[in-house]
């Protein structure tokens, strides 16, 4: 069942960090700030005032939460939100082949930047997700944390947007 803006609007801050908590990985303290700027006029009001509370994050802060997320194709356990997004594109569900790509990829990303490769999946192919692991692998680690952040918020977009319909 999703909730109304009436509804968020009108919960306890245990309650709106119980519902809202998982919207960024390991990270209900967002969603425990959010809860002070109500009310929201909308769904995207919501969003925007938890993005803005990431957004001015110290940079350690914005580290962890991006350390946070999992290796997209991993076989870790993992929050499940994060399971359900990356079995909506076939992660779960890879070849061996296509399972050796990712780790591969996952590891020298790992590498260079120091956090994992961070995408919204949803609505993606595995090749395009692929295809993007190759281009950023040539980015910069100021423009990749920039990235993560951005992939980040689109993914919490999607949390929300599960939660209000």
């Amino acid at each position: 069942m999703g909730y109304s803006i009436i509804e968020i609007n009108h919960m306890t801050q245990l309650a709106f960090v119980q519902v809202f908590g998982s919207v960024f990985e390991d990270t209900p303290s967002i969603a425990a700030q959010t809860w002070h700027h109500r009310p929201f006029l909308d769904l995207a009001s919501l969003h925007q005032a938890m993005v803005t509370l990431v957004e001015q994050m110290p940079e350690a802060d914005q580290l962890t939460l991006i350390r946070a997320h999992p290796d997209l194709g991993s076989r870790v356990q993992m929050a499940p939100a994060s399971v359900q997004e990356q079995t909506s594109v076939g992660l779960d569900r890879l070849s061996p082949a296509e399972y050796g790509r990712f780790q591969q990829l996952n590891a020298t990303y790992q590498t260079k930047f120091g956090f994992p490769f961070i995408m919204a999946v949803k609505g993606q192919t595995k090749a395009a997700i692929l295809i993007a692991f190759a281009e950023r692998l040539n980015h910069t680690t100021v423009r990749e944390k920039q990235q993560a952040i951005l992939e980040i918020g689109k993914i919490a977009r999607f949390r929300l947007e599960d939660l209000l319909n």
